[in-house]
């Protein structure tokens, strides 16, 4: 694995594009090549070349408002001489962090360092903290879970139209951000589960509700992924002994549906492995299976899936 720091990211690629974005926007403010030179303590050369030649700029933070904005604030003091260097060098500062914090220096630091990508990582904004080492175990079991999905014989049938999600919350979750799941959701294309993206915190709204209200109960629940409601599904874990909860189905936009997975549970004083409920006008029956993590509640599906296409 290739070994690449951020820090790289920023002087070979983020810096060298700001000197060029800033010499072409002071000579446009009519500052001849020698000032402009003085002012970003470069050769009067390379000034030349950022101005008439062909420097090599990285286009994603060229294009960024926020680089845009840093660059003109820069230009008009420097040309208006009400920003002097450390002025300058505290907007530039400023710009690497904010594009640190998951931002374009991240996008490129995940093509140069493959390893990183789909796990969130704000390692440059908040260090090797135990936190952070919880999230990235949360963003791998999400990850196996959907691969596990996509192996299990049969599963393809039972994703609802509106598709599936599958998600795990970090421990004390307290909203849909404490929550991993796949953003735009799983679908079945031709009998197959396809998985559109890696997992990212804040991508679910009704697994994370459900969730939520689960863990409230049993902090051990962290993991769940929904599925079509399918009377052979509710089946399975009635013949092994689980009886299956059914809530009451919340609106199109999910309105209040927190509060009922909740009111749900307490009524049956824990969560069960299985909860259901039969749709409503505009909304698709669906049935969520629970497990301690992703990956447990994609096993649990598994042996339901087998259990309910079983000649």
């Amino acid at each position: 694995m290739s070994l690449v720091l951020p820090e790289e990211i920023v002087v070979e690629r983020l810096l060298p594009t700001l000197r060029v974005a800033l010499a072409r926007d002071l000579s446009e403010r009519g500052l001849t090549q020698s000032a402009i030179a003085d002012r970003l303590g470069v050769t009067q050369a390379a000034v030349s070349n950022y101005l008439s030649g062909d420097p090599d700029v990285e286009e994603r933070f060229v294009e960024h408002e926020r680089f845009r904005r840093a660059v003109d604030r820069i230009g008009a003091g420097f040309a208006e001489g009400s920003m002097d260097g450390y002025e300058a060098l505290a907007e530039t500062l400023e710009l690497v962090r904010a594009f640190e914090d998951r931002g374009p220096v991240c996008a490129v630091h995940e093509e140069e360092m493959p390893a990183l990508q789909g796990l969130g990582c704000d390692l440059c904004v908040r260090g090797a903290d135990e936190a952070l080492s919880e999230e990235r175990r949360v963003l791998a079991d999400v990850r196996k879970a959907t691969r596990r999905l996509q192996d299990v014989e049969g599963a393809a049938g039972f994703i609802p139209s509106v598709g599936t999600n599958v998600g795990m919350a970090l421990p004390g979750a307290a909203d849909p951000t404490d929550v991993a799941a796949v953003p735009g959701r799983v679908i079945a294309v031709r009998r197959r589960v396809t998985v559109p993206a890696n997992p990212e915190f804040g991508a679910s709204e009704h697994v994370a509700n459900a969730l939520l209200a689960a863990a409230e109960h049993d902090p051990s629940v962290r993991g769940a992924l929904n599925v079509a409601t399918d009377d052979r599904l509710l089946a399975a874990p009635r013949d092994a002994g689980h009886d299956p909860l059914e809530v009451a189905a919340a609106g199109p936009d999910g309105d209040g549906e927190q509060v009922g997975f909740w009111a749900a549970f307490a009524e049956r004083e824990g969560v069960p492995p299985v909860v259901y409920h039969r749709g409503a006008y505009g909304v698709e029956p669906v049935t969520y299976v629970f497990g301690e993590s992703a990956e447990a509640a994609v096993e649990r599906l598994a042996t339901l899936v087998a259990a309910a296409t079983a000649e």
